[in-house]
């Protein structure tokens, strides 16, 4: 969510506030703990996207994958080169023990045998990013491509977000630092009047010189009905005595 959005959110839920809880009472902004914007690590064409928008997907889906014909075509060059290496590099090797070749062939036979199986190993890693595989289960929240386009690397692809782990993010008065640490309790409650229950997981190091207000992450136990972007009140519990 871009700053000027996330900003604007919170002034419109602080608005909303009734006056007899604006004191103790602060917006949280629900979002998703697990989220992440897939992005294309290689030069190539889209062949496929096993994606929507919203759709549901688990741990190590392949979401995307790539038209990788031409680095197949690569790897099997290559691996043939390195098997044709090795078997020079050990033929090399008898010739050696039978006195007709040099030390200094042996060595320069081992050290292409060794170039050609890292050549291998370097076309094996880059095959890697032909597909693109979910990194945690969850949903999609965003596409940015599209089926057999072609794509530059580091250009985003997919967003996804994981529904089932969320957090709110509260920005709380400057004050209220004297009474919070990792652990008080949360109470949030929905616009409809459902309540949820959270736990502080993160306090911002640095208060905002402007607003006087700090950031702070609850992560939320249950929420059933909850979506990441959806703006609720948040109560902290009174500090323990």
């Amino acid at each position: 969510m871009y700053p000027f959005m996330r900003a604007a959110l919170f002034v419109a839920a602080i608005a909303a506030l009734s006056p007899a809880h604006a004191e103790d009472t602060y917006p949280a902004i629900i979002a998703s703990a697990e989220e992440a914007t897939l992005s294309a690590q290689m030069l190539g064409r889209i062949q496929t996207l096993n994606a929507t928008l919203g759709a549901t997907f688990a741990k190590g889906d392949v979401l995307v994958a790539f038209d990788c014909a031409e680095r197949e075509a690569q790897l099997s060059a290559t691996r043939a080169d390195a098997m044709g290496a090795r078997e020079t590099h050990l033929a090399k090797l008898r010739l050696e023990g039978l006195g007709a070749a040099g030390e200094l062939e042996v060595t320069t036979a081992a050290a292409a045998a060794a170039k050609a199986q890292a050549q291998v190993a370097l076309i094996e890693s880059q095959m890697s990013y032909c597909t693109i595989r979910a990194p945690f289960p969850g949903r999609v929240a965003r596409l940015r491509a599209k089926a057999a386009e072609t794509v530059n690397p580091g250009q985003a692809l997919i967003e996804i977000v994981n529904p089932e782990v969320l957090k709110a993010t509260i920005n709380a008065p400057a004050s209220a630092l004297r009474s919070l640490q990792v652990g008080t309790r949360v109470g949030l409650r929905a616009p409809s009047g459902r309540r949820y229950a959270a736990e502080v997981s993160r306090i911002n190091a640095r208060i905002d010189g402007v607003s006087q207000t700090i950031e702070v992450e609850a992560s939320v136990a249950s929420a059933p009905g909850l979506v990441p972007g959806i703006v609720l009140e948040a109560r902290f519990a009174p500090a323990q005595r």
